[in-house]
């Protein structure tokens, strides 16, 4: 991987990490398109995903201190609550990550017609919330976080969008666009950051990735200011726009993926 495909893939992760249509699965049509060596993908993956960490940050950083003040209180309060549905939502990741880990990564670098499939299960999800969804819910439940943390486990395959699982199935249960959109970005936190330093330690054991520094700290730059710039975008498109049309975007791609890469 030379120092321009990681700045192309570097953008496509930042942008397609908060948009609903799948950073994994867009990696992996990037990789299979521009033929990069197998074993620099865990490697640019973990940079670009710590990346896009880093971008929402950023953007929610206001929110981090408050929900971080409000925890610091030692009490009962709107952020301690907040923060408790976040790490329920984590729970079902967390038993995927820590039992399942192995069956979920031989799905990645295998071929391209899971993440066809799955890029048009990400596009039946968005047009289904965008049908059905009410949006009447002030406040995100345990049960509700539980049952999105449920979508976001899913979402570990390849083509089956992360935030466009989470905020169609948020959505699905009846909560406001604005309210979901929010709880999504920030529930992917820890989980990324924690396979990041899980993948870093496997990567720093066997030694076998010889990715580069320059390729790596390109990609990383891209996928933050790309990501950041997502993020922001998102939040606005979530407020005053239609998922509808990322749902026909993620059909297109994935029919194309299907028939014509695969």
């Amino acid at each position: 991987m030379d120092w321009l495909d990681a700045l192309i893939l570097g953008i496509v992760q930042g942008l397609t990490e908060f948009l609903p249509v799948s950073s994994s699965g867009h990696l992996e049509i990037g990789q299979a398109l521009l033929h990069t060596a197998s074993e620099e993908h865990l490697t640019f993956t973990v940079a670009v995903h710590v990346a896009t960490v880093l971008s929402t940050v950023c953007v929610f950083w206001k929110d981090l201190l408050q929900l971080l003040k409000g925890c610091c209180r030692f009490a009962w309060n709107d952020e301690t609550r907040y923060v408790a549905t976040i790490v329920v939502s984590m729970i079902p990741v967390l038993v995927v990550g820590l039992f399942f880990k192995d069956t979920v990564e031989q799905f990645f670098g295998n071929g391209l017609r899971l993440t066809g499939i799955m890029l048009l299960v990400t596009a039946i999800l968005l047009f289904t919330a965008h049908k059905c969804a009410s949006g009447t819910k002030k406040d995100i439940s345990f049960k509700d976080a539980f049952v999105i943390g449920i979508a976001q486990a899913c979402a570990v395959l390849p083509g089956l969008s992360r935030s466009g699982a989470t905020i169609s199935t948020g959505l699905l249960l009846g909560n406001k666009k604005e309210n979901v959109a929010r709880f999504s970005f920030l529930m992917v936190l820890v989980p990324i950051l924690g396979e990041a330093l899980l993948d870093g330690m496997e990567i720093s054991r066997s030694a076998a990735s010889d990715i580069g520094l320059l390729p790596l700290a390109v990609g990383f730059v891209a996928a933050f200011v790309s990501g950041f710039m997502a993020c922001r975008w998102m939040l606005s498109l979530i407020r005053r726009s239609k998922l509808v049309w990322f749902a026909v975007y993620c059909a297109v791609i994935g029919l194309f993926t299907l028939f014509i890469l695969s």
